[in-house]
């Protein structure tokens, strides 16, 4: 009798748990953090459910880059309380902290929870278990959250460095949204990529709002930190976030080349290539510099992947200035671009200024340097064939063909003529052989 009572105990502890749903929008930040919202719940008794039918808590991690975005995670709202009327939604991110209350004027969000506030998520839900609420003060925030072990699932792992930025690009609501830059501690952050590397994981990813502005709070620069994780670290790889063109400094991409660990991979974060749409933009650097750095990264390393952002039909880009921007591009010695289409955004200064582009042409500019981003994506492809490549073999085979498939150091994703799962989160050295109907193949050395 004893024994039926404890198991129907259990089981009805497990039919009443309640249980979360959360989505994801935008950048590996966001990700990071959704991954701590997800701990910090789990821990505390609410479980993660992949079905929203049986979730009592629909949460969205949003993003407001663009007008598309917000336009998304209304849906998902929207859908969500659809699907299970019962739910309780709640919207945090980049949205929550940038609309606030206003978001509360929608029947189908309950909780707006800011950047601030969503890695304190439960304790706010705890707190204002029977109402609806919204808490996102400004964004001050100087912690930072250790890194996840309980998501063993994949590869590579992500580092969170900084958060914030302290640039007032005309086009970008991002700095409203996340607040001024602040950077973690680089001894906490060397204890987190070593606690990684015990674990198992052999690359991180340093990810952050603008990790070119690491250490300025601090006194310090990012080579300095690049320089500790060098020294007091044992991941075996690392690859470093978005950076703005003129952070890529000599002096760091000497310290790159000679480096062991770093992968020779680069993200721009160009935004135009016509000097008159940069100058509009407020972005501090003029085209003809950066080809030169581009230039300089081609030389130093062996064949580095390159890539950057573009965003086309920015207030007051003219016919010539796509021109411009096209051409030089065309020229450049990037990889791949990443490109989409202007979007206003409500509080900046770009959204009041005339000669606004109209949307078709905004995207038809982007679908044009889409079409050039392909072209030079299988240009670095090509150069790659033939060539002897380490790759970190993935923990997943492809889906398609059961081979093992893995990440070179320059960023190519390669499937290899193997299927022994011994391999698996190893490093190894293959030979690129060929490209075919956009997969890359190689065989192992």
């Amino acid at each position: 009798m004893l024994r039926l009572f404890t198991y129907n105990f259990i089981f009805n502890i497990i039919i009443y748990m309640k249980k979360f749903y959360i989505h994801t929008m935008g950048c590996k930040a966001n990700q990071f953090e959704s991954s701590i919202i997800a701990e910090d719940l789990e821990k505390n008794g609410i479980a993660q459910t992949k079905n929203i039918y049986d979730a009592d808590y629909y949460i969205l991690n949003s993003c407001t880059v663009t007008h598309k975005s917000d336009s998304e995670a209304m849906y998902l709202l929207r859908s969500a309380k659809h699907k299970n009327p019962s739910i309780l939604t709640i919207l945090t991110g980049c949205i929550a902290q940038t609309e606030k209350a206003k978001l509360l004027e929608n029947d189908f969000i309950d909780y707006v929870i800011g950047n601030n506030e969503k890695l304190t998520l439960y304790e706010i839900l705890n707190e204002n278990k029977n109402s609806r609420c919204i808490v996102a003060d400004i964004m001050e925030q100087k912690s930072f959250n250790r890194v996840i072990l309980h998501d063993m699932s994949k590869t590579r792992a992500t580092v969170k460095i900084q958060d914030g930025c302290d640039n007032r690009c005309s086009y970008c609501i991002i700095p409203f949204a996340r607040g001024k830059s602040r950077s973690a501690d680089a001894k906490f952050i060397t204890e987190q990529i070593n606690e990684l590397s015990k674990h198992g994981f052999k690359e991180v990813v340093l990810t952050g709002i603008h990790i070119g502005l690491w250490g300025k709070d601090l006194g310090l620069e990012l080579l300095d930190l690049l320089k500790e994780i060098e020294e007091k670290t044992t991941i075996e790889r690392y690859r470093l976030g978005s950076l703005n063109p003129h952070e890529i400094t000599d002096e760091l991409l000497e310290f790159l080349s000679a480096s062991q660990k770093f992968c020779p991979h680069f993200h721009l974060s160009l935004q135009s290539a016509c000097n008159k749409t940069l100058k509009s933009m407020n972005r501090f650097y003029k085209v003809e510099d950066y080809l030169k750095q581009i230039d300089k990264i081609n030389t130093r390393f062996d064949f580095p992947f390159i890539g950057c952002d573009i965003i086309t039909g920015f207030a007051g880009e003219t016919e010539e200035d796509f021109r411009i921007t096209t051409e030089n591009l065309r020229i450049s010695g990037l990889s791949k671009i990443h490109t989409f289409p202007y979007s206003q955004r409500e509080g900046t200064v770009g959204a009041n200024f005339p000669d606004q582009v109209d949307e078709k042409t905004r995207q038809w500019r982007s679908d044009i340097l889409k079409a050039l981003s392909t072209f030079k994506h299988i240009e670095f492809i090509n150069k790659n064939l033939g060539m002897s490549r380490e790759i970190l073999v993935e923990k997943h085979p492809d889906k398609n063909t059961g081979h093992l498939k893995g990440v070179t150091r320059n960023y190519l994703t390669v499937l290899i003529n193997s299927k022994d799962e011994q391999l698996l989160n190893t490093l190894q050295n293959i030979k690129i052989t060929d490209f075919k109907n956009g997969k890359i193949y190689g065989e192992l050395i």
